[in-house]
């Protein structure tokens, strides 16, 4: 059975918008292009077929991969997480061994972007901070080597 995915409700709607924008329009102007390319210059050396039918084959992988986030989506509900305990959903705060704050929002691996302060719950630190509550100190093997946390607030 394949792992849920889990997705917050702009999110969903985002993948689907994305989505239809692939099956819709994307997909029918690449086979536009093909078939342009193929009666200009047949297949055989023609590199502008070929760039069309590689970019294709990318849409279709894309539409693949959103068809089965979207099918194995399990929302995330904003009043999921209860404050008391680090949840998907939940945004923590916390304080690293050098005495740095730092604030995660903890969503799917669909929709997490470290830069943006929104990591997965399969990433080290995601894992590391589910099911912890406030003042629990966690340890935690990232690229860098070991850092410590401390749990300072749960929202």
């Amino acid at each position: 059975m394949p792992q849920p995915m889990y997705l917050t409700r702009e999110g969903l709607e985002k993948l689907k918008a994305e989505l239809g924008h692939l099956r819709v329009v994307r997909r029918t102007d690449v086979a536009e292009r093909i078939q342009q390319s193929r009666e200009r210059g047949g297949t055989a050396g023609n590199a502008e077929y070929e760039e069309a039918k590689n970019e294709l084959a990318f849409i279709e992988g894309r539409i693949l991969t959103l068809d089965n986030i979207i099918n194995n989506s399990v929302l995330i509900e904003e009043n999921r997480a209860s404050g008391d305990t680090a949840d998907i959903g939940s945004t923590i705060t916390v304080k690293n061994q050098h005495g740095q704050i730092q604030q995660y929002t903890i969503t799917g691996s669909a929709e997490a972007n470290p830069s943006q302060g929104t990591i997965s719950n399969v990433s080290p630190i995601g894992k590391s901070l589910l099911g912890k509550r406030v003042g629990d100190i966690t340890e935690v093997n990232v690229p860098s080597g070991k850092i410590k946390l401390e749990i300072v607030a749960i929202q």
